[in-house]
C-alpha cells in the first residue's frame, strides 16, 4: 500500500476497484484476501501504509481513477464478473473500457436496461444498501389484464415468499386485451423481485427492463452500449 492512508480492509478491497464493499466482506470471510502472506477473514482489519494485500492470489492496491459507466443490458446476459457455466457477462460488453470494472447491483438473466458498472467500491455500496432507498423505474409488459385491485395490491405490498414488499409506485401504460404496459417503481432489489410480485397478483411477466435509476435515466442508449455518466450525474449518485 502506497496511498499513505490507513484502510478497513473492506473498503481498501473496494477502493481497489476489483468489488463492492459488501461482497468484499464475503471474500474476507472466505478465506480468500491475505495481508503480508497471512490470510485475513477480519473485515475491520486496518491496512497500513507499506501492507500488502492479495485477493484470491492478486496484488491490488486502491484506484486513483474512478470510472463510471452507464450499460444498456440485453437479455440473455449474466450480471456479474464471470460465470461458472460459460454464458456472456455484462463484461464482455464493456471489454474495450481500460479499467477494471464491476457491475452494481444486478439485472436478471432476462431482464434488460439501465446497469452502471464502475471501479468505485464505495459508491457501489451505498447504491446497493437497503438503508439508502434508491429508487429504480422498470418498465414491464405482463400477460393478461391488469385490474385496478391488482394495481392497489402492488401499490400496499405483496408477499413474494417471506417477504413483503414496500408500497409501490405503478401505472398502466397501455392495456391491450391480453396483455398490459406497466411502468412499476421500487426501492428494493430481491432476487426477480418484481417478476414476483406481478405473478403474487395474477400477471406473468413477458418482458422487463429497467429504465432509470433514481433520476439517472437511460434515455435512448442501444441495447449492447454503453456511456461514461456525465459528471453531473455522478455526482447526484454520490449525493444519494
Amino acid at each position: 500500500m502506497d496511498t499513505g492512508e490507513k484502510m478497513r480492509l473492506n473498503k481498501y478491497i473496494a477502493a481497489s476497484g476489483l468489488t463492492s464493499r459488501r461482497k468484499a466482506d464475503e471474500l474476507i470471510k472466505a478465506g480468500k484476501v491475505k495481508v503480508n502472506g497471512s490470510v485475513l477473514d477480519e473485515p475491520g482489519y486496518v491496512v497500513e501504509p507499506g501492507d500488502v494485500v492479495e485477493v484470491e492470489g492478486s496484488i491490488i492496491q486502491p484506484v486513483k481513477q474512478h470510472v463510471y459507466i452507464m450499460l444498456n443490458k440485453p437479455k440473455g446476459y449474466i450480471t456479474s464478473v464471470s460465470d461458472e457455466k460459460g454464458r456472456p457477462t455484462v463484461m464482455d460488453l464493456v471489454a474495450e473500457v481500460d479499467a477494471r470494472l464491476f457491475p452494481v447491483g444486478r439485472l436478471d438473466y432476462n431482464t434488460s436496461g439501465l446497469l452502471i458498472m464502475t471501479n468505485d467500491g464505495d459508491l457501489a455500496y451505498r447504491l446497493t444498501h437497503p438503508k439508502h432507498e434508491v429508487e429504480k423505474t422498470y418498465r414491464a409488459r405482463v400477460a393478461g389484464v391488469l385490474s385496478p385491485e391488482r394495481i392497489a395490491k402492488l401499490k400496499k405490498g405483496v408477499d413474494i415468499g417471506g417477504f413483503v414488499t414496500s408500497p409501490a409506485k405503478v401505472s398502466v401504460l397501455k392495456q391491450w386485451e391480453r396483455s398490459a404496459l406497466v411502468e412499476i417503481k421500487i426501492h428494493e432489489g430481491k432476487n426477480r423481485q418484481i417478476r414476483k410480485m406481478f405473478a403474487t397478483v395474477g400477471n406473468k411477466v413477458m418482458e422487463l427492463e429497467r429504465i432509470a435509476i433514481g433520476r439517472i435515466h437511460m434515455g435512448h442508449l442501444k441495447e449492447g452500449h454503453h456511456r461514461k455518466l456525465t459528471r453531473q450525474e455522478v455526482e447526484y449518485l454520490k449525493s444519494l
